[in-house]
């Protein structure tokens, strides 16, 4: 009955698993960002012709998007404690997570342009098709983000070498 759905999954799981987090920055929130994005593929798996990959990207970027417009994205309350500082671990986190910051500091369409073309190697052509726009509006998007990525600040301290 599933089509081969779950063979797909199977196999392509991890990746959007990663995408997830990707877009989201969390490991639990891409999760759950995964699951929502397969049970919508799920519902119109028989409809899917050719390649599902675009159309299951689609639903991934789309539902992220709906997320940002809906969640809060404030304190959120815990029973315990954070642990105090032991030391200055700056020098553990660097790059990665200097890039991190400058790339959660794209706009939504921004991220979603950066992470399916350079995190996922798609071509521009086909993150058009996922995002549902033209090419010529994931060419200026991406412009757009590489020039922001340029002159964040957290970016410049890595090209310093700090």
């Amino acid at each position: 009955m599933d089509d081969g759905f779950a063979e797909y999954v199977r196999e392509r799981h991890g990746r959007l698993r990663r995408v997830g987090y990707l877009l989201t920055g969390d490991w639990g929130t891409a999760e759950d960002l995964v699951q929502t994005a397969l049970a919508k593929a799920w519902a119109a798996w028989r409809r899917i012709e050719g390649d599902p990959d675009p159309y299951v990207y689609r639903i991934l970027t789309n539902t992220h998007a709906s997320w940002w417009r809906r969640r809060w994205r404030g304190e959120v309350p815990t029973g315990e404690l954070p642990e105090t500082a032991q030391g200055d671990f700056a020098g553990e986190v660097g790059e990665r997570d200097a890039l991190w910051a400058a790339i959660g500091a794209l706009s939504e369409r921004q991220r979603a342009v950066v992470v399916l073309h350079y995190f996922e190697e798609l071509t521009l052509a086909q993150c058009a098709g996922v995002l549902g726009c033209s090419l010529g509006t994931v060419k200026t998007q991406l412009t757009r983000a590489l020039r922001r990525l340029r002159v964040h600040p957290e970016m410049r301290l890595t090209e310093a070498g700090l």
